[in-house]
């Protein structure tokens, strides 16, 4: 059982279909660490376009859907309700896996530091357990 859906996010987060990229939030500490899922349809829309043949979600959007998790966290606390957490960096971004139609990616943020309107997280994604993306990202909060 999830803590959050959809409707529960938008309250927190901006996103908006196409682009919400989480379903589901499965475990928060507010201001602290996130782990969210997004259920990977073939009915993406991205699908259409990379590759038609051999579809696979571009990792940027594994790395955006990181970072939506990650502004979760930040934006869960009460200081910060309302406001927008946008993506301010992308460091050591690793790809070890693909995503492809089928799979639940499992998507955990950890915020790491927060100075002023700034946080920096540790960020993973996992198919299976199996590690398929990490980054450090950088948010400016606004």
């Amino acid at each position: 059982m999830s803590l959050m859906g959809a409707k529960e996010i938008m309250e927190i987060i901006p996103h908006r279909q196409p682009f919400m990229l989480i379903d589901t939030i499965e475990e928060l500490e507010e201001g602290k660490r996130v782990v969210a899922k997004k259920c990977v349809s073939y009915n993406e829309p991205f699908f259409a376009g990379h590759f038609p043949q051999e579809p696979v979600m571009p990792g940027v959007l594994i790395v955006e859907a990181l970072a939506q998790t990650g502004a979760v966290a930040i934006l869960s606390q009460p200081e910060f309700k309302g406001k927008t957490a946008y993506f301010a960096g992308i460091n050591n971004a690793k790809f070890k896996g693909k995503v492809v139609p089928g799979d639940v990616l499992t998507l955990e943020t950890e915020i790491v530091k927060i100075k002023g309107p700034i946080g920096m997280g540790e960020a993973k994604a996992y198919v299976d357990g199996k590690l398929v993306t990490q980054a450090e990202l950088t948010f400016a909060i606004g």
